[in-house]
């Protein structure tokens, strides 16, 4: 399996995705609009389950390849957290969103107006965000350590067996795919707290915040490859 094609693929496909979020109508008005935007939420959410899926195939493969992440710039390499994007950057995204949003239309909601975006979360919303967010950070810790151990048990390894190594590598698989699973959980746990048009947003955010890092991270490796 060549993940780095399948990659480029699902990038592509991920652009067209968040065109049709872009184009959906927000506010929605009517029945057919909630149920259009409840459709492309699910759409990009099963396009980002496939990525996991074949990724964990790759990853059983050559999980080395995985970390090495080739299809990715040294920029996004930089920010990875056991190969892939950190769970509680999601949690960073809302706020941001958030803050920013409602900012924008801070009179519309003094004057009682009812924007239902990303800036008009609801308490209720926000105390599920904070209460995930902390589960969130002690699963991260959690996996962030059994790599350490991982990690430690390796360095120990000089001269001992391949079949030891094989045995330590297949250690580290279940270590990613934990790390992708706690990835998609936390994904489908921010969606399903937040309204069709609120989660129409924050995949919007998620996937300009990815597509701005890898443009930057082009730009980086291509200045430099010219230096």
């Amino acid at each position: 399996m060549d993940f780095h094609r399948f990659y480029e693929t699902w990038y592509e496909q991920l652009h067209h995705e968040i065109h049709h979020l872009t184009k959906a109508p927000r506010p929605p008005t009517t029945d057919d609009d909630h149920h259009q935007l409840t459709q492309l939420v699910n759409k990009t959410m099963f396009h980002f389950s496939e990525y996991y899926r074949v990724k964990s195939l790759a990853a059983n493969q050559d999980v080395l390849s995985i970390f090495s992440a080739r299809w990715s710039t040294t920029l996004e390499r930089s920010l990875h957290w056991i190969a892939g994007w950190r769970p509680t950057t999601a949690f960073h995204l809302i706020y941001t969103e958030s803050s920013i949003l409602f900012e924008s239309r801070i009179l519309d909601i003094l004057h009682g107006i009812r924007t239902g975006d990303l800036g008009d979360l609801s308490p209720a919303q926000f105390t599920r965000v904070s209460e995930l967010q902390c589960e969130t950070v002690q699963q991260e810790n959690a996996i962030t350590d059994q790599l350490s151990e991982w990690q430690d048990e390796v360095s120990e390894l000089i001269g001992g067996s391949c079949g030891d190594l094989d045995k330590k590598i297949q250690r580290l698989v279940k270590v990613v795919e934990k790390a992708d699973e706690l990835r998609m959980r936390t994904l489908k746990a921010v969606v399903e707290l937040l309204t069709p048009q609120q989660a129409v947003e924050f995949l919007i955010a998620a996937a300009q915040l990815h597509f701005g890092i890898h443009r930057w991270g082009l730009n980086h490796d291509r200045e430099r490859a010219e230096k």
